[in-house]
């Protein structure tokens, strides 16, 4: 395995499930009974030029490394091996605009792609080591530069392009980075955003970027900096190249991607060349068995982890086709997901829960219009799906025939958690249950005080022992990197999710550790009462928060969008109160239930809970500049005061 053979990863070229979950567990207990053998067999999922010398150096926890000696590039396993290979005219991407103009980019068509534009940030003086950000909208230059800032070793960091330039201008310092790459604009729901003018804003800002590669996508009049500023089309043009591979160390930092809870700084996870390489491959392979000639959308962002590691490094890797999707799921119609399953006969899809809520609500005449009876597998990313949900999106969508990989994991994990592991025996599925973890995660749940706790009982995840996909650092901080994930429970790894393991073995997310409310001494996950209202036929979105309560300590607020045949039926709030107390009791029935027609959401889809709440108890929401649809939060303004005009 010394030097690479170019070949790529067989796959199947059919479905090859294993008839029962005997295999999963015995894959399972090897990957932590013995974890080296295991990591040395599952590494050669991708070609290596040099092999490492050791698969794991545990010597300064929590700082794990991975292959440690190994050498590899990404964009050589993503691109060379399949061109060298028999994949070199495979689609690659297949690109649907917004207004549906599409593109199909081979491997090789890829490949030129990213040799020309590495070619050309290297002659812009970017070597490896360097730190560049990408802040583009979901276009196939975004894919290229990723993958060119790769092969050259440089370290990208990409910024999704629906933040604002404040959030923009923060991650260029802490990254210090000296080029950035972005677009004149991006059409969204049929209008422009304005990306360029967001990064002249955040430069104002910043000090360390030398110069900005534009790409022409919307065409509309900006202003171009002399000296600094330069069209992606000047310096690429139609030249034909090679650039040499950088040969990296697998402890080589790949990516910078900064994630942000509700306080503090956005922390910049560091994922490095190797061990989150090799797991973002096996836990695609394992989770979703996907096929050489299946066709794979995973509907997300690319400016978010799911893009990266499930819409550009796995798939690739893997040699698969995937579908880049421009726009917005509900634009021009809430057909549009319908529409583009049907054209390009997708095989395996991978949305979020939010996503699936937003399309119930407009009911299941528009999924029928559609033959999407090439779906073979479903997918869920981002947050708990509620079994309502998933029941809708099983029968609805995938006919009863298509498993659901539901699927759980973080910025920080790289890569899928716990998921059902369809390659590897697939296990009955429970509505709402992520099942099981992926080879070599070692869950468990437990109190406050760290003591493992029994079966069918809420308590805090947490991982014993590392794997390959694990960050390795905060970027300029490591202190709080030991702080806030290996403080709590020393030794383990706390992601901050609340969850349960039930007497089957399944494990059960529920949400966010510091979104549980306290009713009356009654600790209740937020995402325990939204389980309840999205069971309500009634009921598409929810939204839940806890208000102080002298009495109480906390009282149920909830927001709720109705069905589109449901809306301005005067009895929807008693029959969910009803179905609430009957179902889960009457310390779940919310104090408060209004109905909106949209909730607050950032472009990636989620529902913005602390928006919701800041603006329900009149207090400043905070950065809001994800937020995707300013309407909302006069929804929520209007909500309240109706509600306080008829309570006063």
């Amino acid at each position: 395995m010394a030097e690479s053979t170019g070949s790529g990863e067989v796959l199947p070229t059919q479905e090859t499930y294993h008839p029962n979950i005997e295999s999963y567990r015995q894959v399972y207990t090897e990957s932590v009974e013995t974890p080296e053998k295991f990591w040395e067999k599952h590494a050669q999922v991708l070609d290596w030029h040099r092999k490492w010398d050791k698969v794991l150096d545990e010597s300064n926890p929590p700082f794990y490394r991975w292959f440690v000696g190994g050498k590899l590039n990404v964009s050589f396993n993503a691109l060379d091996r399949h061109v060298q290979g028999n994949r070199r005219n495979k689609a690659a991407y297949i690109w649907v605009a917004e207004n549906g103009d599409e593109k199909i980019v081979t491997y090789d068509g890829l490949y030129q792609r990213v040799n020309s534009f590495a070619k050309s940030l290297m002659d812009l003086g970017i070597k490896k080591g360097d730190r560049i950000i990408i802040y583009l909208p979901m276009i196939l230059e975004a894919p290229v530069a990723m993958l060119a800032a790769a092969r050259i070793g440089a370290v990208f960091s990409f910024v999704f392009a629906g933040f604002g330039a404040g959030a923009l201008a923060e991650r260029i310092n802490d990254s210090k980075a000296k080029l950035v790459i972005t677009a004149d604009g991006a059409f969204r729901g049929g209008k422009i955003v304005k990306l360029k003018d967001i990064v002249d804003e955040a430069l104002v800002q910043s000090s360390t970027v030398e110069t900005v590669v534009v790409v022409e996508r919307t065409k509309h009049d900006v202003q171009m900096q002399e000296g600094r500023d330069i069209w992606w089309h000047d310096i690429v043009g139609s030249r034909i190249t090679y650039v040499e591979p950088e040969w990296m160390d697998a402890t080589d930092p790949l990516y910078i991607l900064y994630t942000s809870g509700t306080t503090g700084k956005p922390k910049g996870a560091v994922h490095g060349n190797g061990g989150y390489s090799v797991w973002i491959a096996n836990t695609l392979k394992w989770a979703f068995n996907p096929g050489e000639n299946d066709r794979w959308w995973c509907a997300a962002d690319i400016g978010w982890v799911t893009g990266h590691s499930y819409i550009v490094f796995a798939p690739l890797f893997l040699g698969l086709t995937s579908i880049m999707f421009e726009g917005a799921i509900t634009y021009p119609a809430p057909d549009r997901m319908w529409e583009i399953i049907e054209r390009y006969r997708v095989n395996l899809l991978y949305t979020s829960p939010t996503a699936i809520r937003t399309l119930m609500r407009y009911g299941e005449k528009y999924p029928e219009k559609h033959d999407l009876s090439s779906l073979r597998v479903l997918g869920t990313v981002g947050e708990p799906i509620n079994p309502a949900a998933w029941k809708w999106y099983y029968e609805h969508i995938g006919k009863s025939n298509s498993p659901i990989i539901d699927t759980y994991w973080q910025t920080e994990t790289g890569g899928f958690m716990i998921a059902p592991p369809l390659a590897l025996g697939l296990p009955p599925l429970k509505p709402g249950s992520g099942t099981f973890p992926m080879p070599g995660v070692v869950p468990v749940i437990l109190d406050e005080k760290g003591k493992e706790i029994p079966a069918g009982e809420k308590g805090y995840i947490a991982y014993k022992r590392p794997w390959p996909g694990m960050f390795m650092t905060l970027n300029n901080d490591p202190e709080r990197f030991k702080s806030t994930y290996f403080t709590k429970y020393p030794g383990m790894y706390y992601c901050g999710d609340y969850a349960i393991k039930d007497k089957d073995g399944y494990y059960w997310l529920l949400g966010r550790a510091d979104e549980v409310l306290n009713v009356s001494g009654h600790r209740l996950g937020t995402i325990e009462v939204e389980d309840a209202l999205i069971s309500s036929p009634e009921v598409a979105e929810s939204a839940v928060f806890g208000r102080p309560d002298p009495v109480k300590g906390e009282v149920i607020v909830a927001f709720v969008v109705v069905k589109e045949e449901h809306e301005g039926n005067g009895e929807v709030v008693n029959s969910i109160r009803k179905r609430i107390r009957t179902e889960l009791g009457p310390i779940y029935v919310p104090e408060e239930i209004h109905i909106v027609k949209s909730l607050p959401k950032t472009r990636s889809g989620k529902i913005m809970r602390r928006v919701v709440k800041a603006v329900a108890l009149n207090q400043l929401p905070g950065d809001i500049s994800t937020l995707e649809n300013s309407a909302s939060v006069d929804e929520v303004k209007s909500a309240i005061e109706a509600f306080r005009k008829e309570t006063s």
